[in-house]
């Protein structure tokens, strides 16, 4: 699984080596691509599990959230430093740390006897997810010299995710159904042993990259008291406001002070990556939150077990992968932001139609509806990575590769917290709606956010032709 960095002699192409074994790149890409997958798959196929973990191990909806969020909350919060903890001791080896920390958490996720000891597994599975997702990313990254090679490979990247999204709800349907929700985290181990298989070939080189631990610990103290603020009730969560604020004036203080800071400044001060950044929060609050609020609406309105649960999403989660392969192929036609822009009106038409039809809609129509959002939500992933890394220097492809994950997975989290905490509030019926609403808001500003852009990146075409 090796991919030279940028002092050693990089790899260029995608094949076979000598005597007909995969190459380096191939196994690179391939292990990357089986990361991705890995980590999106942990993200949809708990979900459906949510409420019969919750009936076993107790909690209520906030227990529930915690299960999801645990894992969420340390996934977003490492990134920031796990990009650079990649560029430091090699993609290849940062890579192989995360699948081996991911497996031993997901088996101690399965043998859990408590929701704390659940929640406090799940965690450490959102720790090694942070140092697949940079990694995996800045292999795709090294292994492509070209715009066009890195596209295709960013795609094929992008459809392994939607491999994993869309077979999720399903796959945790059947797990939970037949051998129960522990089966939900053994199927992890074996995908990780395979990942660590594969990946025995020369390592990628490092390069220095300093850490910014104050700037890490005040996003982990942000991220994790504003969790509990929204997800609990009673004083402690004001204090949990309180605590929020301070940390985040002391991650900015820690920012402006650090000879090194997790954010590189070049990405703050570009506005096309700070719109990819932001599209990334979008995409995640938009499609994880409506996955979080609509189990709840098939097993708890609807009184639809887990396996009919699974199986309500596959007209979401199938068309995901459609929107990748959709956006892949026209990127170089129409341009990376003029998808985005598309991509999202199209995910915002379906929560729209969603809405006006309200929660008692028969089921066939709230099926039909299901579809412009994951095509819209597929076809973001793909342009969103690419305009990313068309806009920062290679040097920073792992620094910003954590700064999407990051964003991505603040974005679930919020989702899934806010819309949680809605439902909670106001009952599943009023609760969907007005999570429907926000959605819609959300990818409203977003694309047209992209559309700005897109009239800042005009698209280059051949000479001679139009």
């Amino acid at each position: 699984m090796g991919v030279p960095g940028r002092g050693g002699a990089a790899l260029r192409t995608v094949g076979t080596a000598d005597g007909g074994r995969p190459s380096g790149a191939t196994l690179g890409v391939a292990v990357a691509c089986l990361g991705f997958f890995l980590i999106m798959l942990d993200s949809t196929v708990v979900n459906v599990a949510a409420p019969v973990i919750g009936a076993d191990v107790g909690g209520g909806i906030s227990g529930m959230q915690w299960v999801v969020n645990a894992y969420v909350l340390v996934f977003a919060a490492s990134l920031l430093s796990s990009g650079a903890v990649s560029d430091r001791i090699g993609a290849v080896r940062a890579l192989g740390c995360g699948l081996a920390l991911f497996g031993a958490a997901s088996v101690a996720c399965a043998a859990a006897p408590s929701l704390s000891w659940l929640v406090a597994a799940r965690a450490a599975q959102g720790l090694g997810a942070a140092l697949i997702l940079p990694s995996s990313l800045a292999l795709i990254r090294q292994s492509a010299d070209d715009a066009a090679s890195r596209a295709r490979r960013i795609t094929l990247w992008a459809m392994s995710g939607g491999v994993a999204v869309s077979s999720g709800p399903v796959v945790g349907g059947v797990l939970t159904s037949g051998l129960g929700w522990q089966a939900v985290f053994w199927i992890n181990v074996p995908l990780c042993a395979l990942g660590l298989a594969l990946g025995r070939t020369p390592a990628s080189e490092p390069r220095p990259a300093p850490l910014d631990l104050p700037g890490q610990a005040a996003a982990v103290v942000g991220l994790a008291s504003l969790t509990y603020a929204i997800v609990e009730d009673g004083p402690l969560s004001r204090w949990a406001l309180v605590v929020f604020g301070l940390a985040a004036a002391g991650f900015v203080l820690a920012e402006i002070r650090a000879p090194h800071p997790v954010v590189p400044p070049a990405l703050v001060r570009s506005p096309a990556a700070l719109t990819a950044v932001g599209t990334g929060f979008v995409m995640n609050a938009s499609f994880f939150g409506i996955v979080f609020v609509f189990t709840l609406y098939f097993q708890q309105l609807k009184a639809h077990g887990p396996l009919v649960t699974g199986l309500m999403f596959v007209p979401l989660t199938a068309l995901t992968l459609v929107g990748n392969l959709v956006a892949g192929r026209l990127m170089t036609r129409l341009g990376t932001w003029r998808i985005l822009t598309l991509s999202q009106a199209v995910e915002a038409l379906g929560c729209l139609a969603l809405l006006l039809a309200g929660p008692g809609a028969p089921p066939a129509l709230v099926l039909l509806f299901f579809l412009p959002i994951g095509l819209g939500a597929g076809a973001t992933s793909p342009p969103m990575t690419n305009a990313l890394l068309d806009a920062v220097d290679p040097a920073h492809a792992g620094a910003a590769g954590g700064l999407l994950g990051v964003m991505r997975q603040v974005g679930g989290l919020l989702g899934v917290a806010v819309f949680g905490a809605v439902v909670a509030g106001l009952g599943v019926t009023s609760g969907t709606r007005l999570a429907l609403a926000l959605c819609l808001t959300m990818l409203a500003v977003s694309s047209a956010l992209a559309l700005v852009q897109a009239r800042r990146h005009p698209v280059e075409r051949p000479e001679g032709k139009g």
